[in-house]
């Protein structure tokens, strides 16, 4: 393997419930290489979102230790959490999360100004023209169909340059039609910007594209390094 960029050792998640604690994730140890893609996949339940989250450090966890490009998650409070992702991590979630009162453009342009990037906008413009969105960059998400608000989700999180680009179900609201240009972008900004791409999916064949794959199962890793059908 490449340079670690992620290293999780022993990670574990247990939340608060109803019924008291409940144990998400155990002993997950895994690393992923600098420039590799990595699937995430198992059954409903199984930990692999929750995995993506402590990963970009969105869930900080209650076990173990996580490392992601040489720093200890762990040990950041949420105001260096925040800016570490800021700086390194871009998300992209299956319900797009864009703000609704903000154009595509703004959308993409304000993470750009809060992390002081000269050029906000120009940036923005180039990346929603990347995605195939020149003509809709004034259009606001109720204005634009599923598969556009996706794009619109893409370019903001490549917009910064991450170096880690993580992804929760991108095509999960999307058909197949969509499903398939997103996923194509998707791999796209990953090699036009030489991000690490971790991605958790329920579709055989994004899995497939993957470097590696790894199952979780009850919120243990069942499988790793299960390597690509044509290899």
């Amino acid at each position: 393997m490449s340079e670690p960029v992620l290293m999780l050792r022993d990670a574990g998640l247990t939340l608060a419930g109803n019924a008291g604690p409940v144990e998400v994730l155990r002993g997950i140890t895994l690393s992923v290489g600098k420039g590799e893609t990595l699937g995430l996949v198992g059954p409903s339940g199984s930990g692999k979102s929750s995995l993506l989250m402590l990963m970009g450090g969105l869930e900080r966890a209650t076990a173990g230790t996580v490392h992601a490009l040489g720093h200890d998650l762990t040990a950041m409070n949420e105001d260096q959490l925040a800016r570490f992702r800021r700086g390194n991590m871009g998300v992209v979630f299956q319900s797009f999360h864009l703000i609704p009162t903000m154009t595509a453009l703004e959308n993409v342009a304000t993470p750009l100004e809060l992390a002081g990037v000269r050029d906000a906008f120009g940036r923005a413009e180039a990346e929603l023209r990347a995605v195939g969105l020149a003509a809709r960059m004034d259009h606001y998400p109720a204005q634009m169909s599923g598969g556009e608000q996706q794009r619109v989700a893409l370019a903001r999180a490549a917009a910064p340059r991450p170096k880690v680009l993580l992804a929760d179900e991108p095509t999960g609201n999307l058909d197949g039609v969509n499903g398939q240009a997103i996923m194509d972008l998707l791999f796209g900004l990953r090699d036009a910007h030489g991000a690490t791409l971790i991605l958790v999916t329920h579709a055989p064949d994004l899995a497939a594209r993957c470097d590696r794959v790894v199952r979780l199962k009850d919120g243990r890793i069942d499988g790793d390094a299960l390597q690509r059908a044509a290899e």
